[in-house]
């Protein structure tokens, strides 16, 4: 859902965008940029409970669904953490000299990522031959690639043709096209609208749990110099997550207008989409820099798929792109 070309202006924008954010001394600021996904939601409810305000914080979430404005924006040093999935980390221009390492999760995606299919289609072997809609570098595109090594195929096995994941509704509806690669809402909504084509989801991220995770990213320098401020942060954060666990009703009317939803349509986009890791699955997904969690085996597995589908070009070392010291020294949020 990102990787366009940089734009100046926009980058310029962006800077300037967190421009009145450097007045605060550095050791209290934390500035983001994530795309405009619910998974996110709980940094906006713990700004909005005053979480990060009692944890001496000053924190400011921008969304930017452009991921090289947000990759410039770190680069230059005008935000301190991005979000996003583990996978969109990996891919390029990314090298080992690019700003940002990971220190936690913060939700992971439980059915809002899949490949819708035409009715005639039986299992992942029927698609080879046919054309498949996808964008190049989404979540489900890898749960498609996992798929298919299942059934000893690869992406080669098939047509691939490049779309925007926001135009797949009206793809899918081209009947050349033997299915899409999405993720929510459009997901649900091809299932819905689509019936005379009798579309069926072939496989989604509730099929592979811990795969498509989105994770926090922060700025290496900053994070070196200031690591008290990013263990606050996560304590915050999980605190917000917690708030969610205990009370989703109230944290659904919180955090609904900041995505210019009803709480009832944000709590849609969760429930059955995505789950918030709490502290305990996020310190049992990063372990311990003496004991590395499982998201280096899903590291390791994520960064073989996109270098496989061009995606990446340089393959990552999650001893270098994954920094697990914070989380581990928090016992409770």
């Amino acid at each position: 859902m990102m990787g366009c070309v940089m734009k100046s202006l926009k980058v310029l924008a962006v800077v300037l965008g967190f421009g009145c954010a450097t007045v605060a001394h550095a050791d209290d600021t934390i500035r983001i940029m994530a795309p405009v996904w619910t998974g996110f939601a709980p940094v906006l409810v713990a700004q909005d409970l005053g979480y990060f305000k009692n944890a001496h914080l000053s924190v400011d979430l921008k969304f930017s669904d452009e991921r090289s404005d947000v990759m410039a924006a770190m680069a230059h040093g005008s935000i301190e953490i991005e979000m996003r999935a583990l996978s969109e980390y990996q891919g390029r221009p990314r090298d080992e000299t690019t700003p940002g390492i990971v220190i936690g999760s913060i939700d992971r995606s439980l059915g809002g990522d899949g490949v819708i299919v035409d009715g005639s289609i039986h299992d992942v072997s029927d698609l080879k031959g046919k054309i498949v809609a996808s964008e190049s570098n989404i979540p489900g595109r890898l749960l498609l690639q996992m798929e298919l090594h299942k059934h000893g195929m690869t992406l080669a096995d098939l047509k691939m043709k490049e779309i925007l994941t926001s135009d797949s509704v009206a793809v899918f509806a081209d009947p050349s096209i033997a299915a899409v690669v999405t993720y929510q809402p459009f997901l649900q909504q091809i299932l819905g609208i689509s019936a005379d084509r009798h579309p069926k989801e072939l496989v989604s991220s509730a099929d592979y749990p811990d795969y498509i995770v989105d994770v926090l990213v922060a700025r290496n320098d900053d994070l070196k110099a200031n690591p008290d401020k990013y263990k606050r942060f996560l304590k915050a954060l999980y605190k917000a997550v917690a708030y969610y666990k205990s009370n989703p009703e109230d944290f659904a009317k919180i955090a609904a207008p900041h995505f210019d939803l009803s709480p009832d349509d944000f709590k849609k986009s969760v429930v059955g989409s995505l789950e918030y890791t709490d502290l305990a699955q996020s310190k049992a997904y990063m372990g311990t820099p003496k004991k590395p969690g499982k998201i280096n085996e899903i590291f390791v597995t994520l960064m073989g798929l996109n270098i496989e589908n061009g995606a990446a070009s340089v393959r990552l070392d999650p001893a270098h792109s994954i920094d697990s010291s914070l989380i581990a020294e928090i016992s409770s949020p």
